[in-house]
């Protein structure tokens, strides 16, 4: 059976409105109006770990650290996969725009085929993180209990890369708010199930790090069920048979997602890399510097949240715009992201500065002496990441823009230099040759994240010039 489903040109206000013709104030508003609810969803998803992290927090500064050793390379490795079948966004969104939706099935297809293809890859890696932890010197009883929660939690990358292609088909049809529903409920689940595993209660077993595992794979694999249950049933999308010839391939559809995806997964690893990095540098200076970063870093990732979800809206936005070949519609809708995302982490920086020892007490108990160096460190460490807000901001906005025209080999290359070329040697310099120690490796990171915010927002200006349009068909465009 063929594919023969069509749809007139401009049906691209399935995600919003069409981009042709807009004004600023009009972008504005399909912008937010296609991004809040990924926004919130961001949230709710970022809301997953948090009570992971809390909760775990709960058992001692001991577990906490653990689990925070255990996810700076367990969500490393995840990123990774999520970064490559992510691809599927701008793909589906460029189909839409001009107009071919049979390509919009196929995409979708292979990008399943490329999940289970990373999930073959990449659980080998994970699974050995006990003895990665041990060969680079962490401590051994962190790296037992880390094992611990890897090993039940492993089972997520299959439900959560599929996740990211299902959610990436939703975002391109402007679906968003389905995707908002289902992941608020799969953090209320998280929740219940951490609650109940990790300590015990409702009449289960007290699982404590295995719990926290076991719950994540099970919410993750319930969202799934969810959202590709939605898709097969509503009427609006059950006639892009998605699932339909499953195993029929369409390998130019299946590596141009590698072809794309896989240098935004290599910039995803090269950055949460550096934050890896910095994660077993803390754990080299000792336990409480290590379980104090990660406080710090939930709570940057917190605010990191909605920039993030207005990126993937950018996407969406440029990749319609590139669709209908409209170098304008690309102009204003990257322009737009970039502003109003700097005028939010311009909030969130002034929030980490104003009252940093109440946000990091939401962590641990701050009537516990035992807390007390951690709870010193983490609140020093929240000033560095103010700081950092509207870099890491305007990083996300640009690539997710420049990965709306499918230039992600530039931003990958500048990721690479930005973070590792600066940001690491930073980090390790300030923070094990000067007395600065964590806060130092703190600044270092944010060195890393502003010499690439501020390389893209330049590739993006000059888009034209670096040759990223030149097989389109479009001409250059203003900045």
């Amino acid at each position: 059976m063929h594919e023969t489903i069509t749809t007139p040109k401009g049906a691209a206000g399935a995600a919003g409105t069409p981009v042709a013709g807009h004004s600023w104030g009009q972008e504005f508003r399909a912008l937010f109006q296609l991004g809040w609810p990924l926004i919130v969803a961001q949230l709710a998803q970022n809301a997953l770990i948090t009570t992971d992290v809390i909760m775990v927090g709960w058992l001692g500064g001991k577990y906490l650290a653990a689990a925070a050793l255990a996810n700076a390379l367990f969500i490393c490795i995840q990123l990774f996969g999520v970064g490559v079948t992510s691809a599927v966004a701008p793909m589906v969104a460029q189909a839409i725009g001009a107009g071919d939706l049979r390509q919009v099935r196929r995409t979708v297809r292979q990008g399943f085929w490329v999940a289970i293809v990373l999930v073959a890859l990449l659980f080998p890696i994970a699974w050995n993180i006990g003895p990665i932890y041990t060969a680079i010197g962490q401590d051994p009883e962190l790296v037992a209990l880390a094992e611990i929660f890897v090993h039940y939690a492993i089972w997520l990358f299959v439900p959560a890369f599929m996740l990211i292609v299902a959610r990436s088909f939703l975002s391109a049809l402007g679906a968003t708010r389905v995707i908002l529903v289902i992941t608020v409920l799969g953090a209320v689940l998280n929740f219940l199930a951490d609650y109940a595993l990790i300590f015990g209660n409702w009449g289960f077993p007290r699982l404590e790090l295995a719990g926290a595992g076991i719950a994540t794979t099970l919410v993750n694999l319930a969202m799934l069920a969810m959202m590709l249950g939605y898709i097969v049933t509503h009427r609006r999308y059950r006639r892009y048979h998605i699932l339909a010839r499953f195993f029929e391939p369409d390998w130019s559809r299946f590596f141009e997602i590698w072809r794309i995806g896989g240098p935004i997964g290599f910039m995803l690893l090269a950055e949460v890399g550096l934050f890896t990095c910095a994660a077993l540098l803390q754990g080299w200076l000792g336990t409480a510097e290590v379980a104090a970063h990660s406080v710090a870093l939930q709570l940057a990732a917190i605010a990191f949240m909605v920039p993030l979800g207005l990126g993937q809206a950018t996407t969406v936005r440029v990749g319609i715009a590139l669709g209908e070949a409209n170098p304008e519609g690309i102009r204003k809708a990257g322009w737009a992201a970039l502003l109003a995302t700097l005028l939010f982490m311009s909030l969130t920086s002034a929030v980490l500065f104003a009252i940093p020892h109440q946000l990091v007490g939401l962590f641990l108990d701050p009537t516990n002496p035992e807390n007390f160096r951690i709870l010193t460190l983490a609140a020093s460490y929240l000033a560095i990441v103010a700081l950092f807000q509207l870099a890491d901001g305007a990083q996300v906005a640009m690539v997710s823009a420049l990965r709306g025209i499918s230039d992600t080999r530039g931003p990958l290359i500048i990721g690479i230099v930005g973070y590792w070329g600066v940001g690491f040697p930073v980090a390790y310099l300030l923070g094990f040759h000067t007395e600065l120690r964590g806060v130092g490796i703190w600044l270092g990171l944010a060195a890393g994240l502003a010499v690439v915010a501020i390389v893209l927002i330049i590739r993006f200006a000059r888009r034209g010039h670096f040759g990223v349009l030149r097989n389109l068909a479009l001409s250059s465009q203003p900045a």
